[in-house]
């Protein structure tokens, strides 16, 4: 049996209006105890080349990024058994109290990151009232990652 491993607290500020969703914490980014911290993870580059700034490497400079850009991170899964970072492990899981966030945020959109994340958050919050969208994975396992996608969706938010 797999011990159970606990995810991060969301990360949000109260003018967050983007809510990023991944599915559950990489080993790497259990090492730095914040999201995507696999530097070969595309995702804060992605953000960086949107933006077109350069987010330091350091957790608190990312944090600032964050709060800045009104950009709210958690993942879908709070807890759960898995072996590595692969998402197709994850077992016996709980969720992610998403209204708790959609509550305290004026949230206009959800991305989800990757399908194991869209996944889960439809089969629970399918109706939600909110937008959201199936983003494709950053991760570095990802061969079909598609950075345009990535920016046609932070544009719905972020005009230009």
């Amino acid at each position: 049996m797999s011990d159970i491993i606990y995810g991060f607290e969301p990360f949000f500020q109260p003018n967050s209006k983007l809510l990023i969703l991944g599915s559950f914490r990489s080993v790497k980014s259990r090492r730095v105890e914040f999201y995507y911290g696999n530097r070969q993870n595309k995702f804060w580059k992605m953000l960086g080349n949107y933006f077109q700034e350069c987010i330091g490497e350091k957790v608190s400079d990312k944090k600032d990024f964050l709060k800045e850009h009104g950009i709210a991170l958690w993942d879908i899964v709070m807890s759960c058994e898995i072996v590595g970072s692969s998402d197709a492990s994850i077992k016996n899981f709980k969720i992610a109290d998403v209204p708790s966030v959609l509550r305290a945020a004026p949230i206009e959109k959800i991305l989800l990151n990757g399908t194991k994340a869209y996944q889960i958050f439809c089969s629970i919050y399918g109706q939600c009232s909110v937008p959201y969208a199936l983003m494709p994975s950053t991760s570095p396992a990802n061969v079909r990652y598609d950075e345009t996608v990535w920016h046609s969706a932070l544009d719905s938010v972020f005009q230009k």
